[in-house]
């Protein structure tokens, strides 16, 4: 029915599906914005289409481009991916009326899953449980105000359109209403161009548990077990793993039967996720159906030996499905680790920049497999999500599968802007995570609490001496050289900076702070792995030095090292007169007007990139002197927003 497939996605999940389809004989087409023109999946693909500017509103989410991209190309099919277009009845509809094979559900699927409100309602019908809630047409404030007191606190308020935690707010008390409303409705509106919000009493302590499904053309569904997406922030996934370790085969039944009717009661075709909510009783309630494929696919595919993308495109080809359900089989255990280009010891926020260093093959062992949609030297912007890559495990239990999913984080560091490596490597050793006693808001609940794991690690007396090793042997910034005697070397790493005694020897380097020495030997450097020595004990790690800064990798945790001057710049000093973009994104919202006064704390402007919101607070008293930002700007980071005139 078809030869050539268009990719209406970018990054891993374009790379992902291309993989599968070339190795079925399909040519595959890439399509890219401005910020993508040597994005990897453009590399990857036989063609690429230009479809327009940086953000996605003027090219991914474009369906008349992306149908005449389709033309241009000469492709008969399109695979959507997932976000973007890919839950939209209108993208699916516009490619069957282009004569497009659309991978993925009739629209007429994605229109009843697509409306939350209306897809709890088809399920109550099915037989199939749901949460408690509020799924009515009014839509005013005292209305949602009303139902919200009545079903109770706590509850979610969730958009109607769309998911992936976009316009969901969390609220504990009903003063936290009217923002949780406002905010939900305008990131609602933003993501989905739908504002329509529902309520949801909230499960407290409560586990996500989504069911992979399969429908055919032929009237045949199944489902090929669950995946536990409960470590989350923020609503947001950080780990999967498959199957759950909670769920009992009881409970695997009955989800994998309500999931199933589910698919069946929408007339389904196609790979489709339906997700639960279970309560500490083990009870569950049908959250969503996602109508395409997930992020988390892979650890399924893990366990059952399946290529969800080549059933994807069977199924769109006709065919039946390939197994019954009674022929799907489980072995062992699969886990999915997401790496963001985030800060997790500063709020998750997210972090542009260039990738420094990436060499994900290190890390490829067996039972190891990682998705990326970034090559070294690629770009992580501020108009797209921050996922840059899926580190997914396989083991014959557990265990081994965290293990392995360790090592391969540690092996596998990516070097260049802050990212929440280290991070998932400490999760997965936390005893919490360790003994599947995880809830959805725990990390979320961490964040308030001070614990530990969400501490940044700072530079162990070790990394300090080797980083100062490696610059000595090299000869510093300066002029001076290795041979000569003892000298000062001075090294800054994040806020923290230290003067050295480095003294080379024929034995090695001797490195001393506050009088103790430590004796560093370095035995190789070769393409980014150092090999040391360290007081008669040998080890190894990722080393990356440009003359400007270091960059050295210990246990995943990255530490940039540079030689400071001894002047500080005017720009780094902090300045309570000027509130700038913390990074680049579009402005959500501006709170005041020139010559409005502020107070410490008072929220001035909030900034959107990578699907979060970040507010900016006055950090002094005084008045607004000047506003350089208006709803719907676009800015760069450290653009400035805000001129504050301090009060006297």
């Amino acid at each position: 029915m078809f030869d050539k497939i268009l990719v209406a996605n970018r990054g891993e999940i374009a790379c992902r599906v291309m993989r599968s389809a070339r190795a079925l004989g399909y040519r595959t087409v890439a399509v890219y914005s401005d910020a993508d023109a040597d994005a990897l999946h453009v590399q990857q693909a036989d063609e690429a289409v230009h479809i327009g500017p940086a953000p996605a509103s003027s090219s991914y989410l474009k369906i008349d481009a992306l149908i005449d991209a389709a033309r241009r190309s000469g492709a008969d099919a399109v695979h959507p991916g997932y976000g973007f277009l890919s839950e939209r009845a209108d993208f699916a509809q516009a490619c069957a009326d282009a004569g497009l094979v659309f991978i993925g559900p009739p629209p007429s699927a994605i229109t009843a899953m697509g409306d939350k409100a209306q897809a709890k309602r088809r399920m109550r019908e099915a037989g199939v449980p749901c949460a408690p809630g509020y799924l009515g047409e009014r839509q005013d404030d005292a209305t949602l105000a009303a139902m919200a007191a009545e079903l109770g606190l706590p509850l979610l308020v969730k958009a109607v359109a769309g998911g992936g935690g976009r316009g969901m707010r969390l609220v504990r008390q009903m003063d936290e209403l009217p923002e949780a409303l406002a905010g939900a409705r305008r990131e609602a509106h933003s993501a989905f161009g739908d504002g329509r919000l529902m309520l949801e009493r909230l499960i407290e302590h409560g586990l996500h548990i989504e069911v992979q499904v399969f429908a055919d053309a032929h009237g045949n569904a199944i489902h090929l077990g669950e995946r536990d997406c409960t470590a989350q922030r923020r609503r947001q996934k950080v780990i999967e793993e498959a199957p759950s370790p909670v769920v009992s085969p009881a409970l695997r039944e009955a989800m994998g039967r309500d999931a199933v009717a589910a698919a069946l009661a929408v007339g389904y075709r196609g790979a489709g996720t339906v997700e639960f909510i279970v309560d500490a009783d083990l009870k569950h309630y049908f959250l969503e159906m996602n109508t395409r494929l997930q992020v988390e696919h892979p650890v399924t595919e893990c366990i059952t030996g399946l290529d969800l993308v080549e059933w994807q495109l069977r199924i769109a080809a006709g065919e039946p499905l390939p197994l019954r359900q009674d022929e799907v089989r489980f072995s062992g255990h699969a886990v999915e680790a997401r790496l963001y280009a985030e800060d997790p010891y500063s709020g998750f926020s997210p972090q542009t920049g260039r990738v420094a260093w990436w060499r994900p093959q290190r890390a490829l062992q067996a039972g190891v497999r990682i998705d990326q949609g970034i090559a070294e030297g690629g770009e992580v912007t501020p108009f797209y999500d921050a996922m840059v890559a899926k580190f997914i495990v396989h083991g014959r239990d557990r265990a081994e599968a965290l293990r392995r999913l360790g090592a391969a984080l540690e092996d596998a560091p990516l070097l260049g802007l802050k990212n929440n490596g280290r991070f998932l490597r400490d999760l997965l050793r936390h005893e919490a995570f360790a003994a599947s006693q995880m809830h959805t808001t725990l990390i979320d609940d961490w964040a308030q609490q001070g614990e530990p794991l969400l501490q940044a690690p700072l530079p162990s007396d070790e990394a300090w001496a080797v980083a100062a090793a490696v610059r000595a042997a090299r000869g510093g910034t300066g002029q001076r050289s290795a041979g000569v005697a003892a000298f000062d070397l001075h090294l800054a790493c994040g806020d923290t900076q230290r003067a050295l005694r480095v003294h080379p020897t024929p034995q090695g380097i001797e490195v001393r702070h506050d009088g103790r020495p430590t004796r560093v030997r370095l035995l190789s450097h070769t393409d980014g792995e150092l090999r040391y020595d360290i007081d008669g004990v040998q080890r190894r790690c990722v080393c990356v030095d440009d003359g400007q800064t270091l960059r050295l990798v210990l246990q995943a945790a990255a530490f940039d090292f540079q030689e400071p001057s001894l002047f500080a710049a005017d720009d780094v000093l902090t300045d309570a007169t000027r509130t700038r973009a913390p990074v680049a994104g579009v402005v959500a919202q501006v709170r005041v007007a020139t010559g409005d006064v502020v107070v410490v704390g008072q929220p001035l402007v909030c900034v959107e990139a990578m699907k979060m919101e970040m507010w900016l607070h006055a950090v002094a008293d005084g008045k607004v002197a000047a506003l350089h930002a208006q709803p719907g700007d676009q800015v760069a980071s450290g653009a400035l927003l805000v001129e504050i005139e301090l009060r006297n």
